[in-house]
Protein backbone atom coordinates (compact mmCIF):
# COMPACT_ATOMS: atom_id res chain seq x y z
CA UNK A 1 0.00 0.00 0.00
CA UNK A 2 1.25 3.48 -0.88
CA UNK A 3 0.87 5.66 2.20
CA UNK A 4 1.88 8.85 0.38
CA UNK A 5 -0.89 9.17 -2.22
CA UNK A 6 -4.33 8.00 -3.26
CA UNK A 7 -6.47 8.50 -0.18
CA UNK A 8 -9.82 6.77 -0.56
CA UNK A 9 -12.81 5.98 1.61
CA UNK A 10 -13.91 2.46 2.55
CA UNK A 11 -17.58 1.75 1.91
CA UNK A 12 -18.94 -1.81 1.95
CA UNK A 13 -15.41 -3.19 1.82
CA UNK A 14 -14.47 -1.25 -1.32
CA UNK A 15 -12.08 1.69 -1.82
CA UNK A 16 -14.12 4.65 -2.99
CA UNK A 17 -13.17 8.12 -4.21
CA UNK A 18 -15.44 11.16 -4.44
CA UNK A 19 -16.33 13.85 -6.94
CA UNK A 20 -15.15 16.53 -4.49
CA UNK A 21 -11.96 16.61 -2.47
CA UNK A 22 -10.62 18.72 0.38
CA UNK A 23 -7.09 19.86 1.10
CA UNK A 24 -5.14 18.41 4.01
CA UNK A 25 -2.52 20.72 5.52
CA UNK A 26 0.82 20.05 7.17
CA UNK A 27 0.59 22.15 10.36
CA UNK A 28 4.38 22.56 10.46
CA UNK A 29 4.29 24.51 7.18
CA UNK A 30 0.68 25.66 6.84
CA UNK A 31 0.69 24.24 3.30
CA UNK A 32 -1.59 21.66 1.70
CA UNK A 33 0.20 18.42 0.89
CA UNK A 34 -2.63 16.00 0.08
CA UNK A 35 -6.30 15.77 -0.83
CA UNK A 36 -8.92 13.64 0.88
CA UNK A 37 -12.38 12.68 -0.38
CA UNK A 38 -15.27 14.98 0.51
CA UNK A 39 -18.20 12.57 0.77
CA UNK A 40 -21.59 13.31 -0.72
CA UNK A 41 -24.91 12.63 0.99
CA UNK A 42 -25.36 9.70 -1.38
CA UNK A 43 -22.06 8.20 -0.24
CA UNK A 44 -23.09 8.59 3.39
CA UNK A 45 -26.36 6.84 2.57
CA UNK A 46 -24.41 4.04 0.87
CA UNK A 47 -22.12 3.62 3.90
CA UNK A 48 -25.06 3.47 6.30
CA UNK A 49 -26.90 1.01 4.05
CA UNK A 50 -23.80 -1.20 3.89
CA UNK A 51 -23.45 -1.14 7.67
CA UNK A 52 -27.15 -1.89 8.10
CA UNK A 53 -26.96 -4.87 5.72
CA UNK A 54 -23.86 -6.21 7.48
CA UNK A 55 -25.27 -5.89 10.99
CA UNK A 56 -27.39 -9.05 11.25
CA UNK A 57 -24.73 -11.49 10.00
CA UNK A 58 -22.04 -9.73 12.05
CA UNK A 59 -24.15 -9.84 15.22
CA UNK A 60 -24.83 -13.54 14.58
CA UNK A 61 -21.13 -14.44 14.40
CA UNK A 62 -19.76 -16.01 17.56
CA UNK A 63 -18.07 -13.37 19.67
CA UNK A 64 -14.85 -15.38 19.55
CA UNK A 65 -14.69 -14.77 15.80
CA UNK A 66 -15.28 -11.05 16.22
CA UNK A 67 -12.59 -10.95 18.89
CA UNK A 68 -10.14 -12.80 16.64
CA UNK A 69 -10.69 -10.29 13.85
CA UNK A 70 -10.09 -7.43 16.28
CA UNK A 71 -6.80 -9.03 17.35
CA UNK A 72 -5.87 -9.31 13.68
CA UNK A 73 -6.70 -5.63 13.21
CA UNK A 74 -4.30 -4.80 16.05
CA UNK A 75 -1.62 -6.91 14.37
CA UNK A 76 -2.10 -5.00 11.10
CA UNK A 77 -1.75 -1.65 12.86
CA UNK A 78 1.44 -2.83 14.54
CA UNK A 79 2.88 -4.12 11.26
CA UNK A 80 2.23 -0.79 9.54
CA UNK A 81 3.23 1.46 12.44
CA UNK A 82 6.30 2.98 10.73
CA UNK A 83 4.46 4.02 7.57
CA UNK A 84 1.41 5.26 9.45
CA UNK A 85 3.61 7.25 11.87
CA UNK A 86 5.30 9.19 9.06
CA UNK A 87 1.91 10.01 7.55
CA UNK A 88 0.59 10.90 11.00
CA UNK A 89 3.36 13.47 11.52
CA UNK A 90 2.63 15.14 8.19
CA UNK A 91 -1.06 15.61 8.92
CA UNK A 92 -1.11 15.95 12.73
CA UNK A 93 2.26 17.56 13.50
CA UNK A 94 3.47 15.38 16.37
CA UNK A 95 7.09 14.15 16.23
CA UNK A 96 7.51 10.81 14.47
CA UNK A 97 8.56 8.80 17.54
CA UNK A 98 5.52 10.00 19.49
CA UNK A 99 3.33 9.39 16.44
CA UNK A 100 4.56 5.79 16.27
CA UNK A 101 3.77 5.39 19.96
CA UNK A 102 0.17 6.36 19.20
CA UNK A 103 -0.12 3.77 16.41
CA UNK A 104 1.41 1.04 18.54
CA UNK A 105 -0.69 2.07 21.54
CA UNK A 106 -3.83 1.87 19.42
CA UNK A 107 -2.80 -1.61 18.27
CA UNK A 108 -2.35 -2.74 21.86
CA UNK A 109 -5.74 -1.19 22.66
CA UNK A 110 -7.38 -3.38 20.00
CA UNK A 111 -5.62 -6.42 21.43
CA UNK A 112 -6.81 -5.62 24.94
CA UNK A 113 -10.42 -4.99 23.97
CA UNK A 114 -10.45 -8.15 21.87
CA UNK A 115 -10.15 -10.11 25.14
CA UNK A 116 -13.27 -8.54 26.64
CA UNK A 117 -16.56 -10.46 26.70
CA UNK A 118 -19.81 -8.81 27.83
CA UNK A 119 -21.24 -10.40 30.99
CA UNK A 120 -24.38 -12.46 31.42
CA UNK A 121 -26.04 -12.00 34.83
CA UNK A 122 -28.21 -14.79 36.22
CA UNK A 123 -30.72 -13.16 38.54
CA UNK A 124 -32.63 -16.32 39.49
CA UNK A 125 -32.14 -20.00 38.70
CA UNK A 126 -34.72 -21.92 40.72
CA UNK A 127 -37.17 -24.77 40.14
CA UNK A 128 -39.86 -22.24 39.22
CA UNK A 129 -37.97 -19.43 37.51
CA UNK A 130 -34.94 -18.65 35.40
CA UNK A 131 -34.06 -15.00 34.81
CA UNK A 132 -30.93 -13.72 33.11
CA UNK A 133 -29.76 -10.36 31.83
CA UNK A 134 -27.57 -10.38 28.77
CA UNK A 135 -26.39 -7.55 26.56
CA UNK A 136 -27.11 -7.26 22.85
CA UNK A 137 -25.61 -4.87 20.26
CA UNK A 138 -27.43 -1.68 19.33
CA UNK A 139 -26.99 -1.75 15.55
CA UNK A 140 -25.17 0.77 13.37
CA UNK A 141 -22.79 3.18 15.10
CA UNK A 142 -21.93 6.69 13.92
CA UNK A 143 -18.40 7.39 15.20
CA UNK A 144 -16.85 10.86 14.94
CA UNK A 145 -13.21 11.25 16.00
CA UNK A 146 -11.11 14.38 16.63
CA UNK A 147 -7.77 15.61 15.30
CA UNK A 148 -5.63 15.62 18.45
CA UNK A 149 -5.33 11.81 18.79
CA UNK A 150 -6.92 10.72 15.52
CA UNK A 151 -5.92 7.04 15.62
CA UNK A 152 -6.19 6.32 19.34
CA UNK A 153 -9.57 7.98 19.77
CA UNK A 154 -10.95 6.27 16.67
CA UNK A 155 -9.86 2.86 17.96
CA UNK A 156 -11.47 3.61 21.35
CA UNK A 157 -14.74 3.48 19.43
CA UNK A 158 -13.99 0.81 16.82
CA UNK A 159 -12.81 -1.91 19.18
CA UNK A 160 -15.68 -2.12 21.71
CA UNK A 161 -18.39 -1.38 19.17
CA UNK A 162 -17.36 -4.12 16.75
CA UNK A 163 -16.50 -6.73 19.36
CA UNK A 164 -19.95 -6.13 20.88
CA UNK A 165 -21.52 -6.99 17.51
CA UNK A 166 -22.30 -3.57 16.03
CA UNK A 167 -21.26 -2.22 12.65
CA UNK A 168 -19.85 1.26 12.12
CA UNK A 169 -19.38 4.27 9.91
CA UNK A 170 -16.37 6.23 11.15
CA UNK A 171 -15.66 9.86 10.28
CA UNK A 172 -12.25 11.27 11.18
CA UNK A 173 -11.64 14.98 11.54
CA UNK A 174 -11.27 16.81 8.21
CA UNK A 175 -7.97 18.11 9.63
CA UNK A 176 -6.52 14.59 10.09
CA UNK A 177 -8.28 12.16 7.75
CA UNK A 178 -5.37 10.40 6.07
CA UNK A 179 -4.20 7.79 8.58
CA UNK A 180 -7.79 6.78 9.24
CA UNK A 181 -8.47 6.38 5.53
CA UNK A 182 -5.45 4.08 5.22
CA UNK A 183 -6.58 2.13 8.29
CA UNK A 184 -9.97 1.67 6.64
CA UNK A 185 -8.25 0.11 3.63
CA UNK A 186 -6.07 -2.10 5.82
CA UNK A 187 -9.04 -3.31 7.85
CA UNK A 188 -11.09 -4.10 4.73
CA UNK A 189 -8.96 -7.24 4.39
CA UNK A 190 -10.01 -8.34 7.91
CA UNK A 191 -13.64 -7.41 8.52
CA UNK A 192 -16.52 -8.49 6.27
CA UNK A 193 -17.81 -5.83 3.83
CA UNK A 194 -19.97 -3.21 5.53
CA UNK A 195 -18.86 -3.95 9.08
CA UNK A 196 -16.34 -1.08 9.19
CA UNK A 197 -16.77 1.89 6.86
CA UNK A 198 -14.65 5.07 6.79
CA UNK A 199 -15.87 8.25 5.14
CA UNK A 200 -14.41 11.75 5.16
CA UNK A 201 -15.77 15.20 4.53
CA UNK A 202 -15.92 18.82 5.59
CA UNK A 203 -18.16 20.68 8.01
CA UNK A 204 -21.40 19.38 6.48
CA UNK A 205 -20.71 15.68 6.95
CA UNK A 206 -20.89 15.57 10.75
CA UNK A 207 -24.40 17.08 10.97
CA UNK A 208 -25.55 14.83 8.11
CA UNK A 209 -24.37 11.84 10.13
CA UNK A 210 -25.78 12.80 13.53
CA UNK A 211 -29.20 13.47 12.03
CA UNK A 212 -29.20 10.39 9.77
CA UNK A 213 -32.06 8.02 10.69
CA UNK A 214 -29.98 4.95 9.83
CA UNK A 215 -27.77 5.23 12.91
CA UNK A 216 -28.65 3.73 16.29
CA UNK A 217 -25.96 5.52 18.29
CA UNK A 218 -23.53 8.43 17.97
CA UNK A 219 -20.13 8.25 19.64
CA UNK A 220 -18.46 11.65 19.45
CA UNK A 221 -15.19 13.06 20.78
CA UNK A 222 -14.62 16.79 20.48
CA UNK A 223 -15.50 20.14 21.99
CA UNK A 224 -18.32 20.68 24.46
CA UNK A 225 -19.98 23.22 22.17
CA UNK A 226 -20.09 20.75 19.28
CA UNK A 227 -21.12 17.93 21.64
CA UNK A 228 -24.23 19.87 22.61
CA UNK A 229 -25.18 20.18 18.94
CA UNK A 230 -24.56 16.45 18.44
CA UNK A 231 -26.82 15.60 21.37
CA UNK A 232 -29.54 17.92 20.08
CA UNK A 233 -29.37 16.37 16.62
CA UNK A 234 -29.39 12.79 17.95
CA UNK A 235 -32.37 13.51 20.20
CA UNK A 236 -34.73 13.85 17.24
CA UNK A 237 -34.95 10.07 16.88
CA UNK A 238 -33.60 9.09 20.31
CA UNK A 239 -30.23 7.82 19.18
CA UNK A 240 -28.00 6.74 22.03
CA UNK A 241 -25.03 9.06 22.51
CA UNK A 242 -21.61 8.91 24.06
CA UNK A 243 -19.88 12.28 24.23
CA UNK A 244 -16.26 12.73 25.31
CA UNK A 245 -15.88 16.50 25.49
CA UNK A 246 -13.67 19.29 26.77
CA UNK A 247 -11.86 19.74 30.03
CA UNK A 248 -10.13 22.46 32.02
CA UNK A 249 -8.23 20.03 34.18
CA UNK A 250 -6.71 21.14 37.46
CA UNK A 251 -3.62 19.74 39.15
CA UNK A 252 -2.85 20.43 42.82
CA UNK A 253 0.75 20.35 44.04
CA UNK A 254 1.23 20.01 47.80
CA UNK A 255 4.25 21.46 49.61
CA UNK A 256 5.87 18.10 50.45
CA UNK A 257 6.77 17.16 46.86
CA UNK A 258 10.33 16.63 45.64
CA UNK A 259 10.46 19.34 42.97
CA UNK A 260 13.35 17.78 41.05
CA UNK A 261 11.46 14.50 40.90
CA UNK A 262 8.08 15.82 39.78
CA UNK A 263 8.87 18.85 37.57
CA UNK A 264 9.45 16.86 34.37
CA UNK A 265 6.31 14.78 34.91
CA UNK A 266 4.19 17.84 35.58
CA UNK A 267 5.62 19.63 32.53
CA UNK A 268 4.76 16.87 30.08
CA UNK A 269 1.43 16.25 31.79
CA UNK A 270 0.61 19.79 30.71
CA UNK A 271 2.46 20.17 27.41
CA UNK A 272 2.71 16.75 25.69
CA UNK A 273 1.26 16.94 22.17
CA UNK A 274 1.62 20.72 22.53
CA UNK A 275 -1.10 20.55 25.22
CA UNK A 276 -3.68 19.34 22.70
CA UNK A 277 -5.04 16.72 25.09
CA UNK A 278 -8.45 16.81 26.71
CA UNK A 279 -6.98 15.51 29.99
CA UNK A 280 -3.80 17.60 30.03
CA UNK A 281 -3.17 19.74 33.10
CA UNK A 282 -4.62 23.12 32.14
CA UNK A 283 -4.67 24.81 35.56
CA UNK A 284 -1.73 24.19 37.89
CA UNK A 285 -2.37 25.06 41.55
CA UNK A 286 0.88 25.06 43.53
CA UNK A 287 1.33 25.57 47.26
CA UNK A 288 3.01 28.89 48.00
CA UNK A 289 5.91 27.17 49.80
CA UNK A 290 7.08 25.44 46.59
CA UNK A 291 5.57 27.73 43.96
CA UNK A 292 8.72 29.63 42.97
CA UNK A 293 10.85 26.50 42.86
CA UNK A 294 8.43 24.63 40.60
CA UNK A 295 7.86 27.64 38.36
CA UNK A 296 11.59 28.06 37.80
CA UNK A 297 12.08 24.36 37.06
CA UNK A 298 9.19 24.29 34.57
CA UNK A 299 10.57 27.41 32.90
CA UNK A 300 13.98 25.77 32.54
CA UNK A 301 12.43 22.67 30.93
CA UNK A 302 10.43 24.88 28.57
CA UNK A 303 13.62 26.68 27.51
CA UNK A 304 15.36 23.37 26.77
CA UNK A 305 12.57 21.67 24.82
CA UNK A 306 12.77 21.96 21.03
CA UNK A 307 9.56 23.15 19.38
CA UNK A 308 9.44 22.55 15.65
CA UNK A 309 8.52 20.36 12.71
CA UNK A 310 7.80 16.87 13.97
CA UNK A 311 9.71 15.42 11.02
CA UNK A 312 12.95 17.05 12.21
CA UNK A 313 15.42 15.26 14.45
CA UNK A 314 15.25 16.36 18.08
CA UNK A 315 11.81 17.96 17.97
CA UNK A 316 9.90 17.35 21.19
CA UNK A 317 6.78 19.48 20.69
CA UNK A 318 5.18 20.13 17.32
CA UNK A 319 2.78 22.78 16.08
CA UNK A 320 -0.86 23.43 16.86
CA UNK A 321 -2.66 21.06 14.54
CA UNK A 322 -4.78 23.50 12.52
CA UNK A 323 -5.20 27.18 11.78
CA UNK A 324 -8.58 27.44 13.50
CA UNK A 325 -7.20 26.16 16.80
CA UNK A 326 -3.99 28.20 16.38
CA UNK A 327 -6.08 31.37 16.14
CA UNK A 328 -7.97 30.45 19.33
CA UNK A 329 -4.75 29.84 21.25
CA UNK A 330 -3.18 33.06 19.98
CA UNK A 331 -6.31 34.97 21.00
CA UNK A 332 -5.89 33.71 24.58
CA UNK A 333 -2.19 34.58 24.52
CA UNK A 334 -2.89 38.07 23.21
CA UNK A 335 -5.57 38.57 25.84
CA UNK A 336 -3.04 37.67 28.55
CA UNK A 337 -0.60 40.19 27.11
CA UNK A 338 -3.27 42.87 26.87
CA UNK A 339 -4.07 42.35 30.56
CA UNK A 340 -0.39 42.62 31.53
CA UNK A 341 -0.16 39.09 32.89
CA UNK A 342 3.35 37.79 33.52
CA UNK A 343 4.30 35.38 30.74
CA UNK A 344 7.30 33.05 30.83
CA UNK A 345 8.10 31.73 27.35
CA UNK A 346 10.08 28.63 26.49
CA UNK A 347 12.30 27.94 23.51
CA UNK A 348 12.08 29.96 20.32
CA UNK A 349 9.56 28.83 17.73
CA UNK A 350 10.36 28.35 14.03
CA UNK A 351 9.88 31.16 11.58
CA UNK A 352 7.61 30.59 8.60
CA UNK A 353 4.06 29.49 7.96
CA UNK A 354 3.60 26.76 10.56
CA UNK A 355 1.11 26.97 13.42
CA UNK A 356 3.65 27.29 16.22
CA UNK A 357 2.96 28.76 19.66
CA UNK A 358 5.72 29.16 22.25
CA UNK A 359 5.44 27.07 25.39
CA UNK A 360 4.10 29.64 27.85
CA UNK A 361 3.72 29.63 31.62
CA UNK A 362 1.42 32.33 33.02
CA UNK A 363 2.78 33.36 36.42
CA UNK A 364 0.01 33.50 39.06
CA UNK A 365 -2.75 35.18 37.03
CA UNK A 366 -6.08 36.21 38.59
CA UNK A 367 -8.57 33.36 38.90
CA UNK A 368 -10.98 35.36 36.72
CA UNK A 369 -8.58 35.69 33.77
CA UNK A 370 -9.44 33.99 30.50
CA UNK A 371 -6.33 31.80 30.56
CA UNK A 372 -7.64 30.26 33.79
CA UNK A 373 -11.34 30.09 32.98
CA UNK A 374 -11.09 28.82 29.38
CA UNK A 375 -9.61 25.60 28.02
CA UNK A 376 -6.63 26.67 25.92
CA UNK A 377 -6.01 23.33 24.18
CA UNK A 378 -2.58 24.70 23.39
CA UNK A 379 0.73 25.27 25.21
CA UNK A 380 -0.38 27.95 27.70
CA UNK A 381 -0.32 26.90 31.35
CA UNK A 382 -1.53 29.17 34.17
CA UNK A 383 0.25 28.53 37.48
CA UNK A 384 -1.66 29.69 40.55
CA UNK A 385 -0.62 29.92 44.20
CA UNK A 386 -2.58 28.54 47.13
CA UNK A 387 -2.01 28.03 50.83
CA UNK A 388 -5.31 26.51 52.01
CA UNK A 389 -6.41 23.02 50.92
CA UNK A 390 -10.15 23.60 51.21
CA UNK A 391 -9.87 26.81 49.22
CA UNK A 392 -7.86 25.24 46.42
CA UNK A 393 -10.27 22.32 46.08
CA UNK A 394 -13.11 24.82 45.72
CA UNK A 395 -11.10 26.72 43.09
CA UNK A 396 -10.29 23.52 41.20
CA UNK A 397 -13.97 22.52 41.22
CA UNK A 398 -15.21 25.95 40.15
CA UNK A 399 -15.54 24.94 36.51
CA UNK A 400 -18.22 23.77 34.12
CA UNK A 401 -15.84 20.96 33.19
CA UNK A 402 -14.95 17.79 35.08
CA UNK A 403 -12.86 15.49 32.93
CA UNK A 404 -9.64 14.75 34.84
CA UNK A 405 -7.34 16.11 37.51
CA UNK A 406 -4.14 15.33 39.37
CA UNK A 407 -2.72 15.58 42.87
CA UNK A 408 1.01 15.60 43.64
CA UNK A 409 2.16 14.73 47.17
CA UNK A 410 4.34 12.33 49.15
CA UNK A 411 1.40 11.83 51.52
CA UNK A 412 -0.69 9.34 49.56
CA UNK A 413 -3.57 9.29 52.05
CA UNK A 414 -3.85 13.09 51.94
CA UNK A 415 -3.70 13.01 48.14
CA UNK A 416 -6.45 10.38 47.95
CA UNK A 417 -8.64 12.48 50.25
CA UNK A 418 -8.19 15.48 47.93
CA UNK A 419 -8.78 13.33 44.83
CA UNK A 420 -12.10 12.09 46.20
CA UNK A 421 -13.25 15.68 46.66
CA UNK A 422 -12.44 16.69 43.10
CA UNK A 423 -15.41 16.80 40.74
CA UNK A 424 -13.85 14.94 37.84
CA UNK A 425 -14.17 11.55 36.17
CA UNK A 426 -10.50 10.64 36.62
CA UNK A 427 -7.93 11.81 39.17
CA UNK A 428 -4.28 10.78 38.97
CA UNK A 429 -1.96 10.86 41.97
CA UNK A 430 1.75 11.49 41.34
CA UNK A 431 1.42 10.82 37.61
CA UNK A 432 -0.93 11.77 34.79
CA UNK A 433 -2.20 10.99 31.27
CA UNK A 434 -2.51 7.29 32.19
CA UNK A 435 -5.54 5.91 30.34
CA UNK A 436 -6.15 2.17 30.03
CA UNK A 437 -8.46 -0.03 27.95
CA UNK A 438 -9.68 -1.82 31.09
CA UNK A 439 -10.55 1.36 33.01
CA UNK A 440 -13.68 3.46 32.45
CA UNK A 441 -13.20 7.02 31.26
CA UNK A 442 -16.08 9.44 31.81
CA UNK A 443 -16.53 13.15 32.18
CA UNK A 444 -18.48 14.93 34.89
CA UNK A 445 -20.51 18.10 34.31
CA UNK A 446 -20.10 19.42 30.73
CA UNK A 447 -17.08 17.22 30.03
CA UNK A 448 -19.11 14.37 28.70
CA UNK A 449 -22.04 12.04 28.63
CA UNK A 450 -21.62 8.28 28.92
CA UNK A 451 -18.47 6.20 29.28
CA UNK A 452 -15.60 5.07 27.12
CA UNK A 453 -13.24 2.16 27.84
CA UNK A 454 -13.47 -0.64 30.34
CA UNK A 455 -16.43 -3.01 30.33
CA UNK A 456 -18.61 0.01 31.08
CA UNK A 457 -17.47 1.50 27.76
CA UNK A 458 -18.25 -1.67 25.82
CA UNK A 459 -21.73 -1.83 27.33
CA UNK A 460 -22.36 1.70 25.98
CA UNK A 461 -22.58 -0.04 22.59
CA UNK A 462 -25.11 -2.58 23.87
CA UNK A 463 -28.51 -2.69 25.52
CA UNK A 464 -29.65 -5.09 28.26
CA UNK A 465 -32.14 -7.81 27.43
CA UNK A 466 -33.87 -9.79 30.18
CA UNK A 467 -34.89 -13.36 29.47
CA UNK A 468 -37.52 -14.40 32.04
CA UNK A 469 -38.52 -18.09 32.00
CA UNK A 470 -41.36 -19.69 34.00
CA UNK A 471 -40.56 -23.31 34.87
CA UNK A 472 -42.86 -26.11 35.94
Amino acid sequence: MNFDTDYRMTIDGKSVGSAKTMDVFNPATGEAFAQAPDASREQLDAAVAAARAAFKPWRARPIAERQAMMRAAGDVLMANADDLARLFTHEQGRPVDAAKQEIQGAAMWLHAVSAMTPPVHVIEDSPTKFIETRYVPLGVICAIAPWNFPVTLSMWKVAPALVAGNTMVLKPSPFTPLCTLKIGELFSAIFPPGVFNVITGGDDLGPWMTSHPGFDKVSFTGSTATGKRVMESAAKDLKRVTLELGGNDAAIVLPDVDLDEVAQKIFFGAFFNSAQICVATKRLYVHADVYDGLRDRLAAIAKAVKVGDGAEQGTVLGPIQNKRQYDRVMDLLNDARANNLTLIHGADIPDGGGYFVPVTIVDNPPESSRVVQEEAFGPILPMLKFDDINDVIDRANASDYGLAGAVWSKDIDAAIDIARRMETGTVWINHNLDLRPDTPFAGHKQSGFGVENGMEGMLEYMVPQVVNVARG
